[in-house]
Parts: structure tokens; C-alpha cells; sequence
């Protein structure tokens, strides 16, 4: 309730009491006296981000996606696995159900297992490849002439289809080829064919995925090195701090995610070799990998169930590692600043 005053004829004064709902009718009166007659107040439309489609349109940006990777990915994988455990051809519209026996035949066959043995030439390697991969991304980080050029050139063998690779580098190896006109020049005679010999042909195949793949983890690791502060710099350079320690105290911890990122691919990378000694040599004189042996398996042999039972460990082996790798080496978020 309010009291207003006003002043009667004779100079008394009244006072009346006025309710606020007739205050408010008379305010409400007021301001709808200036909208035009025959108009009502109406609410702001909704906009769309309150409508149900809001709700279901990631749904609808992610069904692409989703179907080529269930697709694709998912239901290859499914299809493998089932294969495992016949005795399929590949052709035949007959699949006889054997268990367990194709596994039992990849760890009990030494023929089989034989060749995970030769990823080890390519996994120490890897190991070369990434210390080289990070010495040049340190050297290239820093304000060095000529870097985009050597960075170009760190990173051109990785875009070079990899059977193009693979048949440059087989005339650079054979016997008289570019190596061996190479070494003639400094007066080096070689009579050792470096495709000839398991030891000296996985050494060679080994080299020949160094040059590739160095580029792609040199791009990794500069990018990671650029993207530190570069303030931490500058303090360490105050403190007197040289190369080295901006290195391991800087750099590598800040970098560690990355790394790790590098060894999951290099031991993924080394146990599923294909190209390059598949292009080379075939698989001969020793240089037959994992892949090769199960592209044979299923398409030259026609035991597609044993092939499919290869490329399940292969894939269980490849998780197993990654796994112990995570767990040895946490990725764990390292704050610099």
C-alpha cells in the first residue's frame, strides 16, 4: 500500500491509500498506452540453440564418422578374430572350426615365429632414427641459417611413396650400383653383395627406413621443442645454463609426451615392416617380416584362418607393448613455468 496526498477544495488536504496492483495497472495502463492499439507483448523468439535438434545435431555431425570407422575398422577386426579359429581358404564357402589350433600352431612352429626375430634390426634402428630425429630438431629450434631449407630437406623422404623407396634403394644396393660407384671413388673395392646376405640385407632394409622415417618424427619433436615458453630460455641463459642442460632440463621434460609418442609408433613401426622388404628382396635371404609372412599365409598359400590368427597376435603383441610402455612411462603433464 502506498498514501498519496491531495489537496481538496477548501486547502484540506486528503490523503488516500493506493494499492500496488492499482500502481502498477496504472504504470502498466501508461506504457501500454504507447504501443500501438491491437498489439500485445510477445515473447522473444527461441532461439534454435534451445529447439530439441540442439540435442542431436553432434549426433549428426559424428554419424560419417562413425559408420566408416565401424565399417572400416571395427568389423574387419571382428571378422579377423572369427577367422582365426577356422581352417578357411580364403575361397571356399565352407569354414571348418578348429579351436585354438592356428595360435597353437604360430608359437609352436619355429618357421612362424621366426620372423619376429628380424624386427629387431628394424626396432634398433628406430632407436638410431629417433636420436637423430631429436638432434636436429634441438639444432633446427634455434635461430640457424638456412633452417627451413634443412628442414625441408630432414623432411622430404617422408613424403616419397614408399614402393617409389623401395625400387630407388634396390638399384642403389645391387651389386655395381650407386653404392658400390660411391665407394670406387674414395678407392673402397667391395665384392660383398649387400642383398646377398640375411646380416647385411636387414642391416640395409634397416638404413634404408631411417632415411624415411626420420623426417616424421623430426616434425613431431620440433614442434614440441617450438612450442615451449621461450622465456625458460632466457632464465636458463641468465643462470649460465648451457646447451646441454637447457637440453635435459627444458627440453626433454617438455617434450616427454611427445617422445613417448615416438617410441609407441617405433615399436608399432618395426613389428609390421612390409614395404620396403617386400619391394627389395621379397622376403628373401632372410628379410622376411611378420607382414610378409602373413600376406603369403593368406594369399600365396591360401590359409587365410592362419593368417588371420598371425595378424591377431601381432595386434595383441603390439597392445601388450604399448601398455607396459604407458604404464613404465606415465604421460604425465610436466608444468615448467
Amino acid at each position: 500500500m502506498t498514501d498519496t496526498t491531495d489537496t481538496a477544495p477548501g486547502g484540506v488536504a486528503v490523503t488516500r491509500r493506493r494499492s500496488v496492483r492499482d500502481t502498477n495497472d496504472a504504470e502498466g495502463g501508461a506504457r501500454d498506452g504507447d504501443r500501438p492499439a491491437g498489439r500485445r507483448r510477445t515473447r522473444p523468439p527461441r532461439s534454435w540453440r534451445h529447439a530439441p535438434l540442439r540435442r542431436i545435431t553432434p549426433w549428426l555431425f559424428l554419424a560419417a564418422p562413425l559408420a566408416l570407422l565401424i565399417t572400416f575398422t571395427y568389423v574387419p577386426v571382428a571378422s579377423m578374430i572369427s577367422y582365426s579359429f577356422t581352417d578357411w581358404d580364403g575361397v571356399s564357402p565352407d569354414r571348418e572350426n578348429v579351436g585354438f589350433d592356428n595360435y597353437v600352431q604360430i608359437f609352436t612352429r619355429p618357421e612362424l615365429f621366426r620372423v619376429f626375430f628380424v624386427s629387431g634390426y628394424y626396432l634398433a634402428a628406430s632407436v638410431v632414427q629417433i636420436a637423430v630425429a631429436l638432434y636436429f630438431a634441438v639444432i633446427l629450434s634455434s635461430n640457424l641459417r638456412f633452417r627451413n631449407f634443412f628442414k625441408g630437406i630432414l623432411f622430404f623422404p617422408y613424403l616419397i611413396n614408399g614402393v617409389a623407396i623401395g625400387f630407388v634403394f634396390l638399384y642403389f644396393f645391387q651389386d655395381g650400383g650407386t653404392l658400390d660407384s660411391v665407394l670406387a671413388w674414395f678407392g673402397v673395392g667391395n665384392d660383398h653383395p649387400w642383398l646377398g646376405d640375411p646380416t647385411s640385407a636387414n642391416i640395409s632394409l634397416a638404413g634404408v627406413s631411417v632415411w624415411r622415417f626420420t623426417g616424421l618424427n623430426f616434425v613431431l619433436f620440433l614442434g614440441a621443442i617450438q612450442s615451449i615458453p621461450g622465456e625458460l630460455y632466457e632464465a636458463a641463459e641468465l643462470d649460465g645454463a648451457g646447451r646441454w642442460k637447457q637440453f635435459r632440463h627444458i627440453i626433454a621434460p617438455g617434450i616427454k609426451p611427445v617422445i613417448s609418442l615416438s617410441v609407441i609408433l617405433a615399436i608399432s613401426g618395426s613389428l609390421s615392416v612390409f614395404e620396403i622388404p617386400y619391394i627389395m628382396t621379397g622376403g628373401a635371404t632372410g628379410t622376411q617380416t611378420f607382414v610378409i609372412q602373413t600376406i603369403k599365409l593368406a594369399f600365396q598359400f591360401n590359409k587365410t584362418g592362419l593368417a588371420s590368427a598371425a595378424a591377431v597376435v601381432l595386434l595383441l603383441i603390439i597392445l601388450l607393448i604399448t601398455w607396459i610402455q604407458r604404464r613404465l612411462v606415465p604421460d604425465d603433464k610436466v608444468d615448467l613455468v
